[in-house]
């Protein structure tokens, strides 16, 4: 629309040293970079299409609102108290969050109750990670870029916390931090993720907390966003800014919401159906908790629509979308190298506008299938696009790679391909069984 502008932000955020008002977004690159330059693209992405960008943050984050004694005794009833449906939990120290504190007061609804018991799953994720850029003088250096974000302490073992987070959160990274409810901060690493998702989990070995540390934390509640209803009151928490753990409420505005995300480095998009709030998603609140009056996480905030008309518009990936997706993060692990697994293909990421311009699905496009590979004996040719492996959507060739990491040579998986017929592309099934890297 003429003379309204759109802001893409950079998920990282270190301060309001950056801010600017007279261009509506928080803050912006500098032409010079500084000793620690933000990440111009990784966790950076914006919503496709013509009508405005999505903005996928580091942090959680939501909207204050108020209302009469009498509505929220509506909107709330007496509810039951639901079962723990906390991934994979053990019976080792860590308590599970209470979900009966709700109350009203003075007429306006009160979540501290909720909030006291919530905070304790909730942790601050700090990406420390390399970017490079062009000096002055046309040559490429890189340094030190830190970001951040937020996480949800969804399960534990014997060994391991672990913390769900958002994909672009952690992309990158060299090395990862978390800082806990008692600000203590303990070093982790990448259990595993799924771009397509924008899903990811983060580990955290027990060995490496304090006694003190793990009898504050909590493991988080997660409800069943499928119950989920329009009107119904939302309440999110995370970094926000980069500060540290804020609280913001809001309601569920809409449901099942088709956004469309596409990364700034590789072009890629993702369409996935999403909850929308009216919470307010801002800097740093990727990764961070959407909850219901009960205190259950029913979502995890990744996206907000940016734009100078638009205001109070941001979404989050529904937990039942993302329990199964972060219970197989969780449990499957990376093969061995002499169990590594061979698809027998050579490809290329088809992005958003090579989609585009040659009318042709996203995925990898295939230029060669090697003569004799488990690829052509599960019946693949040159010229397929491949769109998912092993149930993980795939774009670029380096989520294809990612995916395999975790097959192992004779391992039988699905893989969902497109192919050319009659001038139309069509999409068709088949299952490989993977030979032998090595």
């Amino acid at each position: 629309m003429e003379g309204n502008q759109y802001y893409n932000y950079n998920s990282s955020y270190s301060g309001l040293e950056n801010t600017t008002q007279n261009t509506g977004s928080y803050y912006q690159q500098s032409q010079e970079p500084e000793k620690k330059k933000k990440k111009k693209g990784g966790f950076g992405r914006k919503l496709a299409g013509g009508v405005a960008i999505a903005l996928v943050f580091g942090l959680v984050s939501g909207s204050v609102f108020h209302a009469t004694n009498r509505f929220w005794g509506s909107v709330f009833p007496e509810q039951e108290e639901v079962s723990n449906v906390a991934l994979n939990r053990s019976s080792t120290s860590v308590v599970q969050t209470n979900t009966t504190a709700e109350k009203a007061v003075d007429g306006l609804l009160d979540v501290s109750d909720i909030v006291d018991e919530v905070m304790p799953s909730i942790v601050a994720i700090t990406n420390m990670s390399e970017v490079t850029y062009r000096t002055w003088f046309g040559q490429t250096a890189t340094q030190q870029s830190e970001s951040c974000g937020s996480g949800i302490i969804v399960s534990q073992d014997d060994h391991y916390i672990y913390i769900a987070t958002n994909n672009h959160v952690v992309s990158d990274a060299t090395s990862i931090t978390v800082q806990f409810i008692d600000e203590t901060t303990v070093g982790a690493e990448v259990k595993g993720t799924d771009p397509g998702s924008d899903l990811a989990v983060v580990a955290v070995a027990l060995e490496d907390m304090s006694a003190d540390t793990i009898a504050k934390i909590h493991v988080a509640t997660l409800g069943n966003s499928d119950e989920l209803k329009v009107g119904e009151a939302a309440i999110a928490i995370g970094n926000a800014l980069g500060y540290g753990q804020s609280v913001t409420t809001g309601v569920i505005s809409a449901l099942d919401r088709e956004v469309t995300v596409s990364d700034e480095n590789t072009g890629a998009t993702v369409t996935n159906e999403l909850v929308q709030t009216d919470a307010a998603i801002n800097p740093g609140n990727s990764g961070g908790a959407l909850l219901n009056a009960k205190g259950e996480v029913i979502g995890i905030n990744s996206v907000k629509y940016a734009s100078t008309e638009v205001e109070g518009v941001g979404y989050a990936i529904p937990i039942n979308t993302a329990s199964p997706i972060i219970e197989k993060l969780i449990n499957r692990e990376v093969v061995d190298e002499s169990k590594a697994a061979f698809l027998g293909i050579s490809g290329v990421g088809v992005s958003s506008s090579v989609a585009e311009t040659y009318n042709m699905p996203e995925g990898v496009y295939l230029y060669q299938v090697t003569e004799g590979s488990p690829a052509e004996a599960a019946g693949l040719m040159a010229g397929d696009i491949i769109t998912s492996f092993d149930g993980s959507e795939v774009i670029t060739t380096s989520e294809l790679e990612n995916a395999m990491k975790y097959c192992a040579a004779g391992d039988q998986v699905e893989v969902i391909y497109q192919r050319q017929t009659e001038g139309a592309y069509r999409e068709y099934t088949t299952t490989v069984t993977l030979g032998s890297k090595n």
